[in-house]
């Protein structure tokens, strides 16, 4: 037997733990239960106002197409923090499961309200769910921008990507960054939902918003570390 030590060490084996729980999936049902009630309640041949142009609708969905947008988005979410979880260390694991379990729930939230908001819209409910879903995650997004932007660096605080952030001026100059640019995106889509597009273009925006955040930190991170 050879002394060398081995080339995998006990952190190195993958998470005995998944990022999916059982919270996530509750919520995953619940939209899935919001969809049923829907299929019920709303007619086979209604047709969402999409996106209208001055007061008129020029982009219809039919009802199928326009409820299972929001359970697809949450599938795959599902599936790919799975697979996160599965793909980290166990070191790893430990430092960003306090940050993406909570961003997986906020993540599978937006589509299940989204949903909720449909399905009052299908109903002839004056609640405009859809709308005051997008304030919120506009007001959610500027105030995780302004703790971005002012936080200290912490070994279990901050940005948590599979690439470190070595130098102080670096964690500084991602996060101040990273900080505007979700202040920003949070500004914008307050006054998407103040402008009223239509449900389709909101959900676009609000999907947009959420994946373009996770990209920015990314790319953000990774400038500053291989600088």
């Amino acid at each position: 037997m050879s002394d060398t030590p081995s080339i995998l060490q006990p952190t190195d084996h993958p998470a005995p733990m998944p990022l999916v729980t059982r919270f996530h999936l509750l919520i995953f049902s619940v939209t899935l239960s919001i969809t049923a009630v829907a299929l019920f309640r709303i007619p086979a041949d209604f047709l969402f106002q999409a996106h209208w142009h001055a007061t008129n609708a020029d982009w219809l969905w039919p009802r199928g197409i326009a409820l299972s947008v929001a359970p697809a988005i949450q599938a795959v979410l599902l599936i790919a923090f799975f697979l996160l979880g599965r793909a980290l260390t166990k070191n790893h694991f430990a430092k960003t499961q306090h940050i993406l379990d909570p961003a997986l729930s906020f993540f599978l939230a937006v589509p299940a309200v989204y949903q909720l908001g449909l399905l009052f819209i299908g109903i002839g409910s004056d609640l405009d769910i859809i709308r005051g879903e997008g304030y919120i995650l506009g007001a959610a997004l500027g105030f995780i921008g302004l703790v971005l932007f002012y936080a200290e660096r912490h070994s279990y605080g901050g940005l948590r990507l599979p690439w470190p952030i070595r130098s102080d001026r670096g964690w500084f100059l991602a996060h101040r960054l990273t900080g505007l640019a979700t202040s920003l995106v949070g500004l914008l889509t307050i006054w998407m939902a103040w402008t009223d597009p239509g449900p389709a273009i909101l959900a676009l925006s609000y999907a947009s918003a959420l994946i373009l955040l996770p990209t920015i930190a990314a790319i953000v991170s990774l400038a500053v570390h291989r600088v």
